[in-house]
This record gives structure tokens, C-alpha cells and sequence, in this order.
């Protein structure tokens, strides 16, 4: 088990008259992730509504902002058990057996465009064997065929777009993996944590974008960009794609301040600082489902 406090202050100038937020930033409970303590602090005098998704466990924060400074701060502190399996024991799961819920993630998405990529992806790794290999391969090809460059995508950059640049940031990243997974009949799906680990050259610490894979009867844990540790992903959202999954989505005028993000392994029950680290094991933080 690893035990991660976090916290994000988020902080806006509200113009007049108003606006609207949902907010995205709190852990979600889940069977392998428990949240120990957490603490939610809105420096104006409004009244947040919350709301648990019962299939993503995304916990989003609705309220309507007040013209002027408006902070919103939260911290928690977060255990996370792992399931650990021998990557050659992992095989892709057949049509036919695929459990319900698993379903959505096969088809094309906003910024996943499976489809158009279908050709492209059969060509490069439909030969391969059917199974975790198969996503790492994609994974590694990803990971060397873009560049993770800043400012190089915007709210509007799909998988083909970033293909056909070679650069991007880690949203970039995970939606190519996860449109080349789709075109090979993985179920691949986006999910947002922080970027636990990644060299300081990149940045201040920030929210972070990875991909599940869909294998045996779980979702499996891969960074296509690269910059991170998976074993230090706190889960937040899961969903198709980015269209889904933004820390803050905004109605109104707002000016934004960049997000002051901090995450670091703390002492868990016995007193032990595990800090995450990479592992040869495949990971994932989802329970399995019938």
C-alpha cells in the first residue's frame, strides 16, 4: 500500500456579473483507493453542490462564483493498494467475453478518433501477440514517436492531430495510446491523477493525464508520456477522453492563475514511507468485475 497527500489550490478573478464552475479535484473512493482524511476550502461565501458519477466515482463540484478573487483549495491524504500481475500472464479479453461496462471504451471518442486510425494501427501492431505486451508496445511507440513539449496542444487537439505533430503534453500522449488501443479492439479509456515523479525540467508539479488498458478482468495502469510513476497515480476521473475528465470546466468571464499542485508519500499506518517506483508488474488500481 501507498499513502499520498496532496493538495491543489486553484485560484480565479471572477468578472462581473458571475460564473459558473465544476470542479474536478477530489480523490475518488474506490475499492483500491481510500480516502484517510481530506479538506475542502472556497474562500467565497457560496454554496457548493457535489456530485458522486456512480460508474466513474468522479466527485465533481458544481457552485456559481461571486465577481472578484476566488480560490478553491483542497488536500487528502490517500491510500492506494495495487494489484500486481506477471505482464505475460495478462491477455487481451475477447469480444464476446467482455463485461458491459468495459463496452464504451472500444468505440472512437472526441479526441480519440479510433476509426481514422483503425488502417494505421492494424498495420503497426495488429500482428502482435493479443495481450499486455501488445499495450505496452503501443505504449513504448507512443512514447518515442512524440515529443512532450509544453504549449504545443490545445483544448481542441485530438490523436490524429498529435500524431501527425509528434508533440504534445500527457493528455496528448494518452489519447493516441488510447485511439491506437481502440483500433485494435483493446477497451482503453483516459484517466486523471498527478504527475508524481516527473523531473522538475518539466514544470512545477501538475494534474496528469494516463491510460487503462482493459486486460484479464481489470483495467491496467500505462504512462505513454513517460514523466511519471504509475504506482504514485492518485485516481480522480476516468472517462473516454479529456472531454470528460477537466479539473475545472468554466461558464463566464474568469481569468485564471496557473494551479498550484503538491504531492509527496507521507507515513502510513505502521509508520513506513513507501515512495512509488517503477516496477516491472503490471499495475492497476481497479478492482475486478464480473
Amino acid at each position: 500500500m501507498v499513502r499520498l497527500r496532496y493538495s491543489v489550490e486553484l485560484t480565479y478573478q471572477v468578472l462581473w456579473p458571475s460564473a459558473d464552475f465544476i470542479f474536478n479535484i477530489q480523490a475518488a473512493h474506490t475499492a483500491q483507493q481510500r480516502v484517510c482524511e481530506e479538506r475542502l476550502t472556497i474562500d467565497q461565501p457560496v454554496r457548493p453542490h457535489a456530485y458522486t458519477d456512480a460508474v466513474s466515482h468522479a466527485r465533481l463540484l458544481r457552485l456559481k462564483a461571486l465577481p472578484g478573487p476566488l480560490t478553491v483549495s483542497y488536500d487528502a491524504t490517500v491510500d492506494i493498494h495495487h494489484h500486481r500481475t506477471a505482464p505475460q500472464l495478462l491477455a487481451e479479453v475477447s469480444m464476446a467475453d467482455l463485461p458491459g461496462h468495459v463496452l464504451p471504451f472500444l468505440y472512437p471518442s472526441r479526441y480519440c478518433e479510433s476509426d481514422r486510425l483503425h488502417g494505421f494501427a492494424v498495420q503497426q501492431f495488429g500482428h502482435l501477440w493479443q495481450g499486455y505486451s501488445r499495450a505496452m508496445a503501443i505504449r513504448d511507440w507512443v512514447n518515442r514517436r512524440v515529443t512532450f513539449k509544453s504549449n504545443t496542444s490545445s483544448s481542441t487537439t485530438s490523436a490524429c492531430d498529435t500524431l501527425a505533430s509528434g508533440q504534445g503534453v500527457c493528455r496528448d500522449f494518452a489519447h493516441l495510446m488510447i485511439a491506437l488501443c481502440r483500433a485494435v479492439n483493446m477497451p482503453a479509456r483516459f484517466a486523471t491523477g498527478f504527475d508524481f515523479g516527473a523531473d522538475p525540467i518539466l514544470g512545477p508539479p501538475d494534474f496528469h493525464a494516463y491510460v487503462e488498458v482493459y486486460l484479464g478482468d481489470r483495467w491496467y495502469l500505462f504512462d505513454p508520456s513517460g514523466t511519471a510513476i504509475p504506482m504514485g497515480f492518485v485516481r480522480i476521473a476516468t472517462s473516454r477522453d479529456a472531454a470528460d475528465a477537466a479539473f475545472a470546466t468554466i461558464f463566464g468571464g474568469v481569468h485564471s492563475q496557473a494551479p498550484r499542485v503538491h504531492i509527496a508519500a507521507v507515513a502510513n499506518e505502521r509508520g513506513e514511507v513507501i515512495e512509488p517506483h517503477h516496477v516491472t508488474e503490471a499495475l492497476s488500481t481497479d478492482s475486478a468485475r464480473a
